[in-house]
């Protein structure tokens, strides 16, 4: 089976998603005579690549919503037979310079979450990659309450960017968000200011939506198959 064009309509992208809720890894990369990895150790994102090719995703590695046309973003998220998430959600990586003048508006952040297509998917670790399970998706807007969490969440943690304190940052600060090390590995260093605005070397960091918020998502709108 070819990948499918992508969406014109959100009913569209909610009808495929409601198609393949149900089934597994497995009978989804058949489908499209896509292989299945027997663990994601060193493929993390091939669970969100093969959502996008049976969903008709159009952005590919480009900065933007996955259903370009759509202004959606996919997001998987892997959850526990009881619903709860297993992991943070990565959503894009953070800028560690040329933050002045940015706001949450027009940052590239809120770009990422304006509107999502969750999926989450069974994925405890003792169950084989291509028999996990995908569950029913559900399309996501922040509402004004939500949306203040995170602004509030990127601003304190730009803030302490902008002030030099990029490697004080840990898990603790942040509401909804979190800003942690982003790398393949510890070789990859990319640029950041300390304190007295001296140049310095550092991991790439990247925000992730923290499980707490990501379990208040699925609480309010997720039906486990």
């Amino acid at each position: 089976m070819q990948k499918p064009n992508p969406p014109k309509t959100e009913a569209e992208l909610l009808a495929r998603a409601q198609r393949i809720a149900g089934l597994s890894l497995g009978e989804i990369a058949q489908q499209y005579g896509i292989a299945v990895p027997s663990n994601l150790n060193k493929e993390k994102g091939w669970v969100g690549l093969l959502l996008e090719h049976a969903l008709g995703a159009s952005a590919g590695s480009k900065p933007e919503p996955d259903f370009t046309e759509l202004g959606i973003e996919l997001k998987s998220i892997p959850i526990n037979q009881q619903a709860k998430p297993l992991e943070t959600t990565f959503v894009c990586v953070a800028p560690l310079t040329g933050l002045v003048g940015n706001t949450w508006q027009n940052s590239h952040l809120k770009h990422k979450l304006t509107k999502v297509l969750w999926v989450p998917v069974i994925a405890e670790r003792e169950i084989p990659v291509a028999e996990r399970i995908v569950c029913t998706a559900f399309l996501w807007r922040p509402s004004d309450y939500e949306e203040q969490l995170m602004a509030q969440d990127w601003q304190e943690l730009t803030d302490m960017i902008v002030l030099g304190e990029v490697e004080k940052i840990n898990g603790k600060h942040g509401q909804v968000l979190q800003l942690r090390p982003k790398a393949a590995n510890s070789s990859a260093k990319t640029k950041a200011y300390d304190y007295e605005g001296k140049p310095f070397m550092t991991l790439p960091r990247g925000f992730y939506l923290k499980t707490a918020f990501t379990q208040y998502l699925i609480n309010q709108h997720l039906r486990v198959i």
